[in-house]
């Protein structure tokens, strides 16, 4: 009998070894691809989250700081120098910066709010373009979400247009030329890098501590490649001129407007005094107050930031980076620590180095971990816990970032500050008085004459530097006094409320407020009283109130 060989219905195809090998090997490589991806894709959600909460408390009324900026560019907008009639220490970038804004959205604080919504973004695409260049494109991803999330945080009054966040746009931009500059070796893209860092120090004084940066990163560079001293020397000069140009031009510019002498005084002279007056205690005391905020609100993303320091010192491929971002943070730290005030606002300057500091702990975690016999969740516990972070810092802030409109969001983070009340004064002055009628705030709510759109009787726009106990505080007393006496302004505002003074025993105050009652009770009528949720500085009376008044008819 034959037997009858069954032939199979269907080849089974066997794989060759080296094909299964190569799939093996291209496993991780497609996951990393995938991860890369979903945190690109997790960075634009982030992203847009965070501008629609920008965008929906667009119309937070300004505070101090805000006030003055958009006062200032106000005044550039009608052809006004800076410093003729707003004195300040502060250098006049972010004026211009805040020109340019209102001249493109208008001249309300939802106008200044919504470009200011650009710049974060801006800032936000850089860092991710950064941490993407010196640790690949999930590290990238993860700097931006840090950072999104830390410059809207309440504990450095993320919504509000402060300078440090243009001295951050110029600064991340000339960071990310300087490592193009370093690459190609081309001087004009050296000349562009310190344009941009003279921009971040044009904003504000401490934006210089990144062109130190910049300076000892670029001989770091040169002297580990063991360059011609002579071409380092050319290369530094590149940067030097670049960084300094902005300045030389604003001085030539002020001294076309004669104001030079007055920017002088102000931005050195007495900023010199100003800075240097705050004692250890008080520093200390400052500090530990603005960080114990940064801790309660964003402790999960500084915790991996923490994570990220240590990174750089074990992971073989973010310790080649490792000077680089330990001195952006050590600098970045210098810029916080100037004139040891520590106030909330001045920590945006350290969030950059913070946020490469997240995505270098968070990317090296998730690469770390990837191996075959893990499960899924156990490979997610990186990203998960930088999510959990994000997660904490947004259930810490909703009282602030979900509150139901604009208004209750101003009180929860300024509390008793007279900036709601103050939009309300200055609309009231706008309306009954004509456009070229002046107006002098007795108080450091410089965002009455922003609101009013009437010009200052004085440039005494704050009243903070008379009350210190400083050299130069009787001699601005005076002064402020005699310009408001010449100028004769239509309306006279008084605000009787500690947070508007800040008088520091041993100062001038007294014979001060005594003088500015003299002269407005003989040349002004009341015209109204706000009351106001804050301490009263019993310069007329024993509550808190924002006074207004109408000079006598002739």
């Amino acid at each position: 009998m034959k037997h009858r060989v069954i032939q199979p219905t269907m080849a089974v195809r066997v794989m060759p070894q080296k094909r299964r090998n190569r799939r093996a090997e291209r496993a991780p490589t497609v996951r990393r691809a995938w991860a890369s991806h979903s945190a690109t894709w997790a960075l634009l959600a982030v992203i847009l989250f965070f501008a629609g909460i920008r965008f929906r408390l667009g119309d937070i009324p300004l505070e101090r700081d805000e006030g003055e900026y958009a006062y200032a560019g106000q005044l550039m907008l009608h052809g006004v120098p800076p410093y003729q009639l707003a004195y300040s220490m502060k250098f006049p970038g972010t004026y211009a910066a805040y020109a340019v804004i209102m001249a493109v959205f208008g001249e309300t604080s939802r106008g200044i709010h919504t470009g200011f919504l650009f710049v974060n973004i801006a800032t936000v695409v850089l860092v991710y373009l950064l941490g993407r260049r010196l640790f690949g494109n999930t590290a990238g991803a993860i700097s931006g979400m840090a950072y999104t999330c830390l410059s809207a945080s309440t504990a450095v009054f993320g919504l509000a247009a402060h300078a440090t966040h243009f001295v951050e746009l110029a600064a991340v931009g000339g960071i990310l030329l300087l490592l193009h500059a370093l690459e190609s070796d081309r001087a004009l893209l050296f000349f562009a890098s310190g344009t941009c860092f003279g921009l971040a120090f044009l904003m504000k004084q401490p934006g210089i501590v990144f062109s130190m940066f910049a300076f000892a990163y670029l001989v770091y560079r040169k002297w580990d490649q063991r360059q011609n001293w002579r071409h380092v020397l050319w290369r530094c000069a590149a940067l030097m001129i670049g960084i300094a140009w902005p300045f030389g031009i604003t001085c030539l510019l002020l001294y076309s407007a004669r104001t030079l002498s007055r920017f002088w005084f102000w931005t050195f002279t007495y900023a010199r005094a100003y800075g240097t007056r705050v004692p250890s205690v008080v520093a200390l005391h400052n500090f530990r107050s603005s960080a114990l905020d940064l801790l309660r609100f964003d402790a999960g993303l500084w915790l991996i930031a923490g994570i990220g320091v240590v990174t750089l010192f074990f992971s073989r491929q973010a310790r080649t980076h490792a000077f680089f971002v330990l001195s952006l943070l050590g600098f970045s730290c210098l810029g916080v620590s100037a004139g040891r005030y520590f106030r909330p606002h001045y920590f945006v300057l350290l969030l950059p180095a913070a946020a490469l500091l997240c995505g270098v702990a968070v990317a090296h975690g998730i690469e770390a971990i990837q191996g075959d016999r893990l499960s899924t969740v156990l490979k997610a516990i990186p990203a998960l816990t930088f999510a959990g972070a994000l997660l904490f810092s947004l259930l810490q802030e909703r009282p602030f970032l979900f509150a139901a409109n604009s208004e209750i969001a101003n009180r929860r983070l300024y509390y008793d500050n007279p900036f709601v009340e103050a939009k309300a004064v200055a609309e009231y002055i706008r309306q009954n008085s004509a456009p070229d009628a002046k107006l002098a705030v007795f108080g450091s709510e410089p965002e009455i004459y922003f609101y009013a759109q009437r010009r200052s009787a004085t440039g005494y726009i704050y009243t903070y530097s008379l009350m210190e106990q400083q050299e130069y505080a009787e001699r601005m007393q005076n002064e402020m006094i005699e310009e408001v006496i010449q100028a004769q302004p239509e309306y006279a505002v008084f605000v009787d409320d500690r947070l508007s003074w800040l008088w520091h025993p041993g100062g001038l105050r007294q014979e001060f407020m005594n003088q500015i009652l003299r002269y407005m009770s003989t040349a002004y009528d009341s015209a109204g009283e706000v009351e106001i949720s804050g301490e009263p500085d019993h310069g007329i009376g024993d509550a808190a109130k924002i006074y207004v008044f109408r000079r006598k008819a002739q």
